[in-house]
C-alpha cells in the first residue's frame, strides 16, 4: 500500500500571510541577545584575566577584582584569599549560567516562535530542542533563573558581613518566590499534559 501524497500547503490569504510574516520582527531581538552574549563573553574574559594576574601578584588586578565583587575587609588585601577567589569563581559561574539562559532563549525562542532551524541531523543539536515548545521553554527558563538566583544568593551569604540584614532577607524571599513560581509553572504544565493525554 503506497503512502498518500503529502498535502500541499494551502496558500494563505494576504492578511493572514502578513500577520504570520510579522514573526520575523522578532529576529532583531534575538540578534540583540547574541550581541549581549558577546558582551558577557568579553566580561568573563576580563574577569578571568584579572584573576590570573592577581594570582601572580598584580595589585591593580586584585583591586579590580575586589571592586567588581563588592568585597570589603577591615584589613587591606595584598594578595588573593580564599573568599575572594570563591566570590570571583561564583561570579564567573554566574556569567556562564546567564549565557546558557541566553542560548536557551535565542535558540528555543527562534525555533518556537520564528522559524524551524532543521537541526535534526546535526550532531550538535541540543537534546532538549527536539521536543521544545512554549511550555517546555518556560520550565527550562524558570529552572535556569533559579540556578542564577542560587549563585547570587550564595555570593551574598559568603560576603554577608558587607550586606544589610534587609538585603539578605529580601534576596532570600525573592529566591523562594522564584522557586515557587517555577514549581507552579511545572505543575500547571503537568496538569495540561495529563488533560491532553486523557482526551486522546
Amino acid at each position: 500500500m503506497t503512502d498518500p501524497k503529502p498535502k500541499t500547503p494551502q496558500a494563505l490569504r494576504p492578511i493572514p500571510r502578513f500577520i504570520f510574516a510579522s514573526r520575523w520582527l522578532q529576529l532583531p531581538l534575538y540578534i540583540g541577545l547574541i550581541v549581549a552574549q558577546g558582551v558577557y563573553v568579553f566580561h568573563f574574559l576580563v574577569e578571568l584575566l584579572h584573576l590570573v594576574e592577581a594570582v601572580f601578584g598584580s595589585q591593580t588586578a586584585l583591586q579590580a577584582l575586589v571592586s567588581s565583587i563588592g568585597y570589603k575587609s577591615d584589613v587591606t588585601l595584598t594578595s588573593l584569599n580564599e573568599t575572594v577567589i570563591m566570590l570571583v569563581v561564583l561570579a564567573l559561574i554566574d556569567v556562564v549560567m546567564i549565557s546558557n539562559l541566553l542560548i536557551m532563549v535565542i535558540v528555543g525562542g527562534y525555533e518556537t516562535f520564528v522559524s524551524r532551524m532543521n537541526l535534526e541531523d546535526h550532531p550538535d543539536q541540543p537534546e532538549w530542542l527536539s521536543h521544545v515548545n512554549a511550555s517546555v521553554l518556560k520550565v527550562k527558563l524558570g529552572t535556569a533563573i533559579i540556578g542564577i538566583s542560587s549563585i547570587h544568593l550564595l555570593k551574598t551569604f559568603i560576603n554577608a558581613a558587607n550586606y544589610d540584614v534587609k538585603v539578605l532577607m529580601w534576596q532570600t524571599i525573592i529566591h523562594i518566590v522564584f522557586l515557587l513560581s517555577a514549581l507552579a509553572i511545572a505543575y500547571t504544565d503537568k496538569l495540561m499534559v495529563r488533560d491532553a493525554s486523557a482526551e486522546h
